[in-house]
């Protein structure tokens, strides 16, 4: 988005509800706020959710930029650039709109126009909007319009956390003996990136590893033969993901993968085992974003935990197959498991894991109520994190108090939120922003296991 020379960036409103930090992300380069945003913001500012609270962030903010000075004239911003806000005159540009309804956008299209116009020829005026319709029209209008670009990331160059590289057979050789190697050039691996070791002779003798930055190794990653609540690896993915959802050192977890990977399962069983087994956590805390595939039921009778049952309902199929409720060993995952725990699914009886949610073991809620929440101690799995913003996710992930574990799963291609898409929602940018830290690790897990016809479909349909 931001290139050479000077440049004027005329902000549509819903770039600023999508990041409300927009304003300060452009740089030197001056922004220019049509009235009719301020408006909109207005009305959108009594909702009583993630939209709602950012367009009273916003209003805090060009509130506190007013103090220092006049808003209309230009007010300089911390990057160097400056911001004001455009008024327009009546009548603008109208011939543009012949037949056209007067609407907002339409009123935000002129004020972008008058700006076009009014500024000097060193200066390139683009237009913001992460609305589509909105672009098509500016650019139909002569105006050169873009996306809000901050938190895209380039989808065919998304970190997956694997690297493979051809080493000699001594060097594989000695990973197997002494359980590390050393790692001779740092730079071309991420933190707890994951290295395929290949021997350039004989490409099937291979070794697994996982970079440590603390101690500058490649460390061999093992095979957890035991299983985790009776849940193995049937493939290296899952396997790398087992190895870092066990390891307390990560903090942050990453699993991105189509549908039918394992990325929620791992996670749970893990959670479990942590939590219930090795008492390395207080709770198991699963939440995932209340958003409906298709149209919404409309509003559901009941309790809490009633209204909650549809939305969660994938949670606790996972926890039903983990405690040994139901007959089929393997339904919806495609993961072998040993023994049950104390399971029965019988019609009429309490779920296999109801001792776990009494015993409070494990935590199931939306996030709707995870905002001013503190979580110490806690293994936390966010389901679906790819229906949320970046703002959403750092809010999410801000929640973790000392010694929690925080676990991010979802599908960038299978996206409900409509303002987000695949490179700009909250699990992209989030696995692009810490693939550089020593505490967090990402995996992208590729095959699918639940069954022959749920992987074709998700790689066909």
């Amino acid at each position: 988005m931001h290139g050479p020379g000077k440049r004027t960036y005329v902000l549509d409103t819903n770039v600023l509800l999508h990041d409300p930090g927009a304003l300060f992300v452009f740089d030197e380069h001056e922004l220019v706020l049509p009235i009719t945003v301020i408006e909109e913001l207005d009305k959108f500012k009594r909702e009583l959710n993630e939209r709602g609270r950012a367009a009273r962030t916003i209003s805090r903010q060009l509130d506190a930029l007013r103090e220092r000075g006049n808003l209309r004239g230009g007010v300089t911003l911390p990057g160097g650039g400056t911001l004001r806000v455009e008024c327009g005159e009546p009548g603008d540009s109208k011939e543009f709109f012949a037949g056209a309804l007067d609407s907002a956008d339409n009123t935000i299209l002129r004020i972008a126009l008058r700006v076009q116009r009014t500024v000097g020829h060193d200066s390139i005026v683009i237009f913001v909007s992460r609305d589509t319709n909105m672009r098509i029209k500016a650019e139909v209008l002569g105006l050169h319009a873009e996306d809000f670009e901050h938190a895209h990331v380039e989808i065919d160059e998304a970190y997956t956390g694997v690297v493979e590289r051809e080493v000699d057979a001594e060097l594989i050789t000695e990973i197997y003996n002494r359980g590390w190697v050393a790692e001779p050039d740092e730079s071309t691996v991420c933190p707890n990136q994951f290295v395929i070791l290949k021997n350039a002779a004989n490409p099937t003798q291979t070794a697994m590893a996982r970079f440590d930055q603390r101690q500058k190794r490649l460390a061999l990653v093992g095979r957890h033969k035991e299983g985790v609540w009776g849940i193995f690896a049937r493939n290296r993915e899952q396997l790398f993901a087992l190895d870092l959802l066990l390891d307390d050192n990560v903090s942050l977890v990453t699993l991105d993968g189509m549908a039918g990977t394992g990325k929620t399962l791992l996670a749970i069983a893990c959670g479990l085992q942590r939590v219930a087994d090795d008492k390395r956590y207080r709770r198991l805390v699963v939440a995932r974003p209340v958003f409906p595939l298709g149209k919404d039921i409309g509003f559901l009778p009941g309790s809490l935990d009633e209204k909650l049952n549809p939305w969660m309902k994938p949670i606790f199929d996972s926890l039903e197959l983990l405690c040994g409720g139901g007959e089929e060993q393997q339904a919806g995952t495609g993961h072998e498991r040993s023994n049950g725990r104390n399971g029965n699914g019988r019609p009429g009886q309490a779920p296999s894991y109801q001792a776990l949610l009494d015993q409070k073991f494990v935590e199931i809620e939306p996030l709707t109520y995870i905002r001013g929440r503190s979580l110490p101690r806690q293994f936390l799995v966010i389901d679906e994190s790819q229906n949320l913003t970046p703002h959403e996710v750092k809010t999410v992930i801000t929640r973790a108090g000392e010694g929690t574990k925080v676990v991010l799963t979802g599908d960038r291609y299978q996206i409900d939120n409509p303002y987000v898409d695949a490179t700009s929602n909250g699990l992209s940018y989030v696995v692009e922003r810490f693939r550089m830290s020593p505490m967090a690790g990402h995996v992208t897990l590729r095959k699918g296991e639940r069954s022959a016809l749920a992987e074709a479909a998700a790689a066909l349909l």
